[in-house]
């Protein structure tokens, strides 16, 4: 749930107050899905661009459910893994300390 709460909140403050970022929304979900692992595995991914790689969040989540199922026959990447903690704790930080900032003209501007 952090996850997705932090972008949420940025994402809202975000759409609040320049009305055209609700257009760039489905362009930014739609280019990190076309990059996520659903129809191969992460393993295939070169390791000196494993790591960068593992900044797409949905990398972890959709590996981890291979790791599941499997049962353990995926290997996690475990630097991707903390550093998807890492970025999940920047956004949920950074969410809410906009969302913080903006929400007095939030009743202004809509």
């Amino acid at each position: 749930m952090p996850a997705s709460l932090g972008p949420a909140f940025l994402i809202t403050a975000l759409n609040i107050r320049c009305r055209d970022f609700r257009y760039v929304i489905p362009f930014i979900l739609q280019s990190g899905l076309s990059i996520s692992p659903i129809g191969f595995s992460s393993a295939i991914v070169p390791d000196r661009w494993r790591f960068w790689y593992s900044l797409n969040s949905m990398v972890g989540i959709i590996d981890g459910f291979r790791w599941c199922v499997l049962g353990g026959g995926s290997p996690l990447y475990r630097p991707g893994f903390l550093l998807r903690l890492a970025v999940v704790a920047l956004f949920l930080w950074l969410g809410i300390r906009y969302f913080r900032r903006t929400e007095h003209s939030v009743a202004d501007l809509i």
